[in-house]
């Protein structure tokens, strides 16, 4: 979202144009439905900007679960987003935790991007693969049966480069589904690794690759 910042969607191309209007009319979703938002929610630089972007998804139904993507720059500790999150309905963040639906746990971070070409950044991987885990360990902690869905906001497969740390974690804890954002645009979408991935289902969620409907899980 952007209504307060002044940085317009469309810079990542046509799809987005209208986008507000298009997220609106086409959310599904009713007061007992949980929605997870998997990053990059606002342009916001900080509470004050993210005011508006807030009261937008006020106005959608459901629970929304959000986790951090790259362009976050709004989120700080889980506490002072909570105590902000308050006055905007049932929206809490997936951040070192993990959440009950009624047929699934949600787990997940923001991941990292393995650039095709660029140095890898060992310190950032293994931190978020490190959440990962911590957000996994909650689930299995539960005893629950039903099983852990995994959101991320950085696909852990592009380009030909798999990120191994995040892999390996999905692998350990058993997890069949995996989804992921942050690739916008037709070239980005057409890079993606989609399907069974090392035996886990990868679901490219990004909003415009959805042309902005739900995806119903």
């Amino acid at each position: 979202m952007s209504f307060s910042s002044g940085k317009p969607m469309d810079v990542f191309g046509p799809l987005w144009e209208d986008h507000a209007r298009k997220i609106k009319e086409r959310w599904c979703l009713g007061n007992d439905d949980v929605a997870v938002l998997a990053g990059d929610t606002s342009w916001a630089m900080n509470f004050d900007e993210l005011e508006s972007d807030f009261d937008f998804l006020k106005s959608l139904k459901g629970k929304k679960i959000i986790l951090k993507g790259n362009h976050d720059f709004w989120w700080t500790s889980v506490s002072k987003m909570n105590k902000f999150s308050k006055s905007f309905g049932d929206i809490v963040f997936l951040h070192n935790n993990t959440f009950e639906t009624e047929d699934f746990y949600i787990c997940g971070t923001r991941g990292w991007l393995l650039e095709p070409g660029e140095k890898h950044d060992e310190k950032i991987t293994l931190r978020e693969a490190g959440r990962l885990r911590f957000s996994l360990e909650c689930w299995r902690k539960t005893g629950s049966e039903k099983p852990a869905l995994v959101f991320l906001h950085y696909p852990p497969v592009f380009g030909g480069e798999e990120n191994s740390e995040i892999i390996n974690a999905l692998l350990e804890y058993g997890i069949k589904d995996c989804f992921y954002a942050h690739l916008h645009g037709s070239t980005a979408h057409s890079m993606a690794v989609r399907g069974e991935y090392k035996g886990i289902n990868l679901h490219l969620i990004s909003a415009d690759f959805l042309d902005f409907y739900p995806c119903k899980l």
